[in-house]
């Protein structure tokens, strides 16, 4: 999936397949024709709308019905769009820890050190490069900067 757009990924509906038209975003993966008032679903609405109607329906079973590939499923599941239904025998495991979990990538735990480590780096980068800022100056160098020509 990686290097793939959003449109790529989740194959978002941008013409109306019985007129032509402009399709528009309504929310929660629903589109509708502006010329006609067509609906048509990217493949989130798809799956969305399966398992609404269907609770605990297996990935296979949501591939079937509705033509979304487990890949894509897999990764609703990870990016946390959709999750794995409640008393489910299927379910997806931490990245760090092996956990269980119903979506996304991380178990809460590991989620909450996953940001603390990512802050911890980012504020040392942002310390490094304010290190220094205006303080390479050696002996009167600075001074000089503001100083006019004629001495002043």
């Amino acid at each position: 999936m990686e290097g793939f757009g959003i449109l790529e990924q989740y194959h978002i509906p941008q013409v109306c397949g019985k007129c032509g038209g402009v399709m528009v975003f309504k929310g929660v993966g629903e589109y509708h024709c502006e010329r006609c008032n067509a609906v048509d679903y990217d493949d989130y609405g798809k799956v969305r709308l399966y398992i609404e109607g269907h609770p605990g329906a297996n990935a296979a079973q949501v591939e079937e019905n509705t033509g979304v590939s487990q890949k894509i499923i897999r990764r609703l599941l990870k990016d946390g769009r959709i999750e794995v239904a409640e008393g489910s025998k299927s379910f997806l495991r931490c990245e760090v820890c092996g956990k269980s979990i119903r979506s996304g990538q991380f178990c809460p735990e590991c989620e909450t050190k996953v940001h603390n480590r990512i802050e911890a780096q980012q504020r040392a980068i942002n310390q490094k490069n304010a290190k220094g800022v205006g303080m390479g100056q050696k002996g009167d160098e600075g001074q000089r900067r503001f100083m006019r020509k004629d001495g002043f």
